[in-house]
This record gives C-alpha cells, structure tokens and sequence, in this order.
C-alpha cells in the first residue's frame, strides 16, 4: 500500500524536503566534538535535578504522574514569568506558553501563521532547525544578510519596499536570533533592534524572536526585543535548554493573549506534566541566578580558549567575529569547500558542522563552519582547533 496516497498536498511538498537532522554529521568514537551546540556535561545539574525530583514524588506520590499534574507546573510558569520580568519583558498569565523545547514552540507559531502562500524573512545564515521548520508549511521564504552586528535591517527595508512598490505580498513574519546568534555568534545593535521593530509597524509584519542564549552573556546583556516591543508584535520563544539542560524540553512563547490562545489551541494537551513540575521545584530548590552567573562565567572561559586556539594555530585568511555569549564561533575560510573538508575531518577526529546547513542557498555557506566552544573541555577544543587549522591549510583552492 502506498501511505503517501493519502497524504495532503501540503504533506507531500514538505516530505519532499530533505529529512531532519540531515545537516548532523556521523561522529566517529572519540572525535573532538566542536559540531555539538550542546552544554558542557559537567554544567548539567544532574544531582540537583535528581533532588527535586525525589523532593516531587516524596511530597506529592502520584499526583505529578496524572494528567494534571502538579502545581509546580505552575511554578515552573511564574519562575519563567519573573525572568522575563528581570529582563524587561512583561507577560501576565495568559500571555505566557509552555512548550516542548523551543523547537515545539517555533513550529507551533509557524503552524498559526505559515500556509503555502504565506512569506516568512529569515536571516542567512540561520538557525537550521527553524529553517526546516518553516520549508514545513511555505515555499516562500526570503533571506536578508546578517554582518557583525546582526541582521542587515537596511537591506531589508529595501526588501519590503521593493515588495510593496511592486505590489507583492508581506511577510507574515520576520525570524530573527538577535542576541549571540546561531550560528555566527553576532549580537543585533540595539539601534537595529529598534530600526526592525519600527518596519514591522510600517509594513505590517510580525517578529519571531529566538533568544536560546539570550541569557549566556560574556559582557553587557542585551534587550529582548520583546523588552521594547510596544505594540505586541513581537512572538518571543525562550527554551532552559543551553542554560539547565535539553533533554528536559522545557520552552516557551510569550506573547500577546489572542496569539498564545491560538497556540495553546493547537498545542491541546502536548505537555509533558512530570518534567515541568520537576523542573519548578528545581527552580524553586536553587539560586538560578548564581546558577545562569556561573555558566556564563565558564562559556565565557570557553569562549577564549577557543579564540585564543584560533589565534594561534589558524591561517591569516580565516576569519571570525569573537562573539559576546551564546556557544559558537562562525569560521569564514576563503576558498575553502567546508562539506568536502568535513568527512576528511571526521578522519582525524574534529567535527563540525558545514556552513551550507544553515542557508535556504546551501551554495552560500560554502566557505562557512561553525564550530561550538559549549561542550568539549579546553584542552581538546584546543587539539581540535589545531588539527582543523592544519587540514584548511592543505585543502585550500588556489
């Protein structure tokens, strides 16, 4: 019997793209890991996640297994609801979505706004994950360039004008990683943040902000947009995965009520009721401010063994921007085919992830790597720099 048979035309144009997680390279045993945008393993609170969860079922036997659940749920909600607020973002109960990762909150919000002839902009590059998402549900995707401070908003101003001169539909929305960006690492000036919130206002568009690292900051933190969005445009998706774990899938959307309802219309009971209410007590048992100072302290640590590494073993024609938090560096290697490179550097043990996975135009990332200082310890990230560096140099095309 042939399923696809039976499958919508909508179905069938998104099977048709290629599969998920096909961008994740095969890792051999052993192999210096600097593809793995993934945290530290010695930063995951493994004892004091066992704690709360032993304190959840010891105070509370079976009600956090039932559909229910438990009333750390809603802990979990007003922890998140009081971060937000330290970072200038207000959302009430009702504006305020839990979701499974931030992966479960961006396709929701894809699913309310994206048919097959709706616009979305991303920016190129762009997280890769989102990208896949988004082929799901239109083929109308725009790209605008990013530099070193963050999305190009003047190049996309002359996107929509020509757009709207030419009578040519709008996008729905605009996504968007202004704070340390994946993968290049950048950060969004906050003059362009405000540039990009007054052209959705003129132009009628919405903002999808992706701000996963938004609290791993080395230095000064930047502003959500979402902290200075006065007209509700801005759909903010915030995740505990690079900051706690993410295996625990624990995400969200904040935004105005009518668009988190729609949301949770279609999210209906996708929850995962046990680890939210193992999570709020995790929350509610420790000091997550003390937590989120110490892993920005130890990234950044990371950060600069990678750059150092970088600095020192790397040909003058590699380039980067040293980027202010989040887990990734963006390597710009002239000449260099980065998807050719990466199976002969698997042979020597360092992976990562060709720059073409993060393009809607592969053909665009071809000179691109991003490599992830997040994960492996300092002295192999350093070893691996180092092997990496002396494979650009034997593989450059004059």
């Amino acid at each position: 019997m042939k399923y696809e048979t039976f499958f919508p035309d909508n179905v069938k144009i998104a099977l048709s793209n290629d599969p998920p997680g096909a961008w994740m390279p095969k890792i051999p045993h052993h192999c210096i890991r600097l593809h793995a945008g993934y945290p530290a393993p010695s930063l995951i609170p493994d004892k004091e996640i066992n704690s709360a969860v032993n304190d959840l079922i010891t105070t509370e036997r079976d009600l956090p297994f039932h559909y229910l659940g438990s009333s750390n749920v809603e802990r979990l909600k007003e922890k998140i609801r009081r971060r937000l607020s330290e970072r200038g973002i207000t959302a009430r109960e009702n504006e305020l979505l839990m979701t499974s990762g931030s992966s479960q909150a961006i396709d929701l919000i894809a699913r309310i706004l994206l048919d097959q002839s709706a616009i979305v902009v991303v920016e190129a590059p762009t997280y890769m994950e989102a990208l896949e998402t988004f082929k799901n549900y239109t083929r109308h995707i725009l790209t605008v360039p990013i530099d070193e401070h963050g999305l190009k908003v003047d190049a996309l101003e002359t996107v929509l004008r020509k757009r709207k001169k030419e009578k040519l539909p709008m996008p729905r929305f605009v996504y968007t990683i202004p704070s340390f960006h994946n993968p290049t690492g950048v950060t969004m000036s906050h003059e362009r943040r405000r540039q990009l919130l007054s052209l959705a206002s003129q132009f009628d568009f919405l903002i999808v902000e992706d701000d996963a690292y938004g609290e791993l900051s080395f230095s000064k933190s930047p502003v959500p947009l979402k902290a200075i969005d006065t007209e509700g445009r801005v759909l903010y998706v915030g995740s505990l995965s690079k900051v706690v774990a993410p295996g625990i899938r624990v995400g969200w959307i904040a935004g105005a009520k009518s668009f988190v309802s729609s949301c949770k219309w279609f999210k209906k009971d996708l929850d995962h009721p046990f680890m939210q209410a193992a999570i709020g007590t995790y929350l509610h048992n420790s000091n997550f401010k003390e937590r989120i100072k110490h892993v920005k302290e130890a990234y950044r640590k990371r950060r600069d063994c990678m750059v150092a590494a970088l600095r020192q073993s790397m040909p003058e024609w590699v380039t980067w921007d040293v980027p202010d938090g989040g887990y990734f560096v963006w390597l710009h290697a002239p000449n260099i085919d980065a998807s050719s490179l990466l199976e002969e550097s698997l042979n020597i043990g360092v992976s990562f992830i060709p720059g073409q996975y993060f393009f809607l135009h592969p053909h665009e990332g071809k000179e691109y790597l991003r490599l992830s200082f997040s994960y492996e310890q300092p002295e192999r990230m350093t070893l691996g720099v180092q092997k990496l560096a002396e494979l650009i140099r034997t593989n450059v095309n004059q």
